[in-house]
């Protein structure tokens, strides 16, 4: 007599703590801090699930799950975006889309 077993465990998300807190480890994209459940699917239908020890990041992008510890800022934060729109040399606010800074003339 023979058995197959056609199924796995598989990571799930189970709820979103925060939205956006940081970027994959993988790909570089937002990341949200989520809790999660591993679920035993036999046959791709779950079969059994029990939830995850702790919080982790996972990615929207590439569906990866990985630990808080490890995770970088995130690339879009309000505090690059400002210091991206600002001339190094003169402080100024300067549009996105100007290569050269219409006060002192430097290049942005």
């Amino acid at each position: 007599m023979f058995f197959f077993f056609v199924g796995g465990l598989e990571q799930q998300v189970r709820e979103v703590l925060k939205s956006g807190v940081g970027s994959c480890i993988y790909c570089n994209s937002r990341a949200d801090l989520v809790e999660y459940e591993k679920a035993l699917k036999l046959f791709f239908v779950p079969v059994w699930r029990w939830p995850g020890k702790e919080p982790v990041m996972h990615c929207n992008n590439c569906k990866l799950f990985f630990p808080q510890h490890m995770c970088f800022p995130p690339p879009d934060s309000s505090s690059a975006i400002l210091e991206g729109l600002r001339c190094r040399f003169c402080d100024q606010l300067v549009e996105a889309e100007f290569r050269f800074c219409p006060f002192c003339g430097s290049a942005i």
